[in-house]
């Protein structure tokens, strides 16, 4: 018989333990935040109706993954959160408004694989639906600046606009308002792109740094000028930026929401040198109609913005007669990790095992485990060795798995009813003292003799030290 090659998909991959568990960090961090604004847990479906992922628009729409199930019913893998979201508060019609969630679940997208991007992700997000008031997008801002806080990253940026101010500038620019999409999508280029090529893809189009084509919009010479005079516009300050908007588009209900977005942040003590006004940002999905936001961390731009949104109060009426407005956030949990791993903020732990029995006399397996059961019951994650090699290879096993801590009780221990601990740590308090890992190994270094009564405690002693 012919072997399977084993293999993955294209932008898909396996997740070891030690990225889901700086994972799960961060998600917990992040979740705590969330849940004290008061959103609550929603799951949805992974599978959808196809006609339910709408919205998107049409470079969007390419990245699902649709497909016929064994019924011939068209369905397609959910590409975001907040279509399954809107399906959702037009299927139940007794949900409390304003209805406030957060969810944790995979994505799919058939887009090009990059770094810390994938086919399949985990997004994390927060919706207010409901609330047609800015302040729940500015409430939603402060819940975005308070999680990244949390994390403990201190240099980052959240950039706020309006979609509004941007279909303001359509009509100042003269542009057919068909075009309107196209132009936010190369406008929100700017950061990657910069301003030529922008300014290029506007026109006639340009060729990329891989050589290929990037088809143009065509606009007329004065209208290209007219967003590059609006790209251009002064905006050190939150005043000077609605003040210089104001002058060139007149004063509009995107540029109101905007002060008011900014009076509540400024209110609520939020810096507002990581807020700020940003007239470039545009969001690339067509179903945001006001405000939209971005974060990135300053010193891991290159890993493009981690936390994103808007407001979309035109979606959830595709699913019923009226519409309903919402605002809410996601989460790239993925990419957010690998750029705090860069920032070295999240510690790569091979595991979650805080000690490892080693069994040095094979007769004495229940005693081990008593011992485990002992140390699980006072929240001591513990591993008995289950293989049968000699001390030195088990403390070889628990140096690999980084395990801080080992346990050998040998027929003498038994008898005195003690049990010596190695603090497998210890090598890194002492690397001037002993270069070689394995003679620390077998060494006596980082080791005492501590009562079994005693052993909770000493274990809990060393891990904080640690």
């Amino acid at each position: 018989m012919n072997k399977i090659e084993p293999r993955t998909l294209k932008g898909f991959r396996d997740i070891f333990s030690d990225e889901i568990i700086a994972r799960e960090k961060v998600v917990s961090t992040i979740k705590r935040v969330y849940e004290s604004y008061g959103f609550s847990p929603l799951a949805t479906p992974a599978l959808e109706y196809n006609d339910i992922l709408v919205g998107y628009g049409e470079e969007a729409n390419k990245q699902i993954y649709t497909f016929r199930d064994p019924d011939e019913i068209s369905v397609g893998l959910r590409y975001d959160l907040t279509s399954p979201l809107s399906r959702v508060i037009a299927q139940y019609k007794n949900l409390e408004m304003p209805f406030r969630r957060y969810q944790i679940q995979e994505v799919f997208r058939y887009d090009k694989p990059d770094k810390g991007r994938f086919r399949e992700f985990l997004q994390f997000d927060i919706d207010t639906v409901g609330i047609s008031s800015v302040i729940a997008d500015a409430e939603i801002i402060a819940a975005m600046y308070q999680s990244i806080k949390a994390l403990g990253v201190s240099r980052f940026k959240i950039r706020i606009n309006n979609r509004k101010i941007l279909e303001e500038l359509i009509r100042f620019a003269g542009i057919e308002p068909s075009l309107s999409y196209s132009v936010f999508r190369v406008i929100d280029k700017l950061d990657k792109q910069g301003l030529d090529a922008v300014l290029a893809e506007l026109g006639e189009g340009r060729v990329d740094a891989s050589g290929a084509e990037i088809r143009g919009l065509f606009l007329k010479k004065e209208q290209i000028d007219k967003i590059k005079e609006f790209i251009m516009l002064p905006q050190a300050t939150q005043k000077e930026a609605l003040d210089s908007v104001t002058s060139l588009l007149g004063d509009c209900e995107g540029i109101e929401e905007l002060r008011e977005i900014d009076r509540y942040l400024e209110g609520v003590g939020i810096d507002d040198d990581k807020v700020v006004i940003d007239f470039v940002v545009a969001r690339g999905l067509d179903y945001y109609t006001g405000p939209v936001y971005e974060a990135i961390l300053l010193d891991a731009a290159g890993y493009g913005s981690i936390m994103g949104g808007g407001r979309y109060d035109r979606l959830i009426g595709q699913f019923m007669d009226k519409d309903i407005p919402a605002t809410g956030a996601s989460i790239g949990v993925d990419r957010l990790v690998l750029a705090m791993q860069k920032l070295g903020l999240v510690k790569r732990r091979k595991n979650n095992i805080d000690v490892l029995i080693t069994c040095m006399v094979r007769d004495k397996l229940v005693e081990y485990h008593k011992l485990a059961f002992k140390l699980r019951e006072n929240g001591i994650n513990t591993e008995v060795y289950l293989g049968e090699e000699g001390i030195g290879k088990q403390l070889k096993y628990a140096d690999k798995k980084d395990i801080p801590i080992a346990l050998i009780i040998g027929e003498d221990e038994f008898k005195e009813d003690i049990v010596s601990i190695k603090d497998l740590r210890a090598k890194e308090k002492l690397e001037g003292e002993i270069k070689e890992r394995q003679k620390w190994l077998e060494a006596r270094v980082g080791q005492k003799r501590v009562k079994v009564s005693q052993i909770v405690d000493e274990i809990k002693n060393i891990l904080n030290y640690s």
